[in-house]
């Protein structure tokens, strides 16, 4: 049991590092524009070695966005959670941190799966017609390894919890 929540907070540890680098950096996009190479991020976009905000309130940044926020936030509560399941005494009979853990995780990976699928979506239909010679960059990449990472967290803390109610119902017999 522990084990497997050992090896869900490393993977939740290392998927909440990635959702805030994901977010954070300028580079899901990189693409050539009048000779020269640019790039963009959720929040600046960079040309000829300067960095401007993304002023624009464009609907599909704004939510990409919010979701990789929605995400950090619910893999930091998944990660709260996962480190107090560790210690066993609890004021609920009923309640299980680890389950509540996993719960968390799972959430996080939906909340980048949709930011994730909005950029990707409105990028191939509008943002890749538009620049003729483009790419995902490394700051997406890194969004796609967070929900992965996110997702077996969630996976090791369901098993880690399955494993504690096997043994709670079998030494209760």
């Amino acid at each position: 049991m522990y084990s497997f929540m050992g090896g869900g907070l490393f993977c939740a540890i290392v998927g909440n590092i990635l959702i805030v680098v994901s977010t954070a950096t300028d580079y899901w996009m990189q693409y050539r524009l009048s000779g020269s190479y640019a790039h963009q991020g959720l929040w600046r976009y960079c040309m000829a070695n300067k960095c401007y905000m993304q002023t624009a309130s464009i609907a599909y940044w704004n939510a990409t966005r919010a979701f990789m926020i929605l995400s950090g936030m619910a893999c930091f509560a998944g990660i709260m959670a996962g480190i107090l399941s560790f210690a066993h005494f609890s004021a609920f009979e009923r309640f299980s941190r680890s389950f509540a853990a996993g719960i968390m995780f799972f959430i996080s990976t939906f909340f980048v799966l949709l930011a994730m699928a909005i950029y990707t979506g409105v990028t191939l239909s509008f943002l890749g017609k538009r620049f003729g010679d483009w790419r995902f960059s490394w700051s997406y990449i890194l969004g796609w390894v967070a929900m992965l990472m996110t997702f077996f967290a969630g996976i090791f803390y369901m098993c880690a919890h399955r494993m504690y109610e096997s043994r709670r119902v079998v030494g209760s017999r």
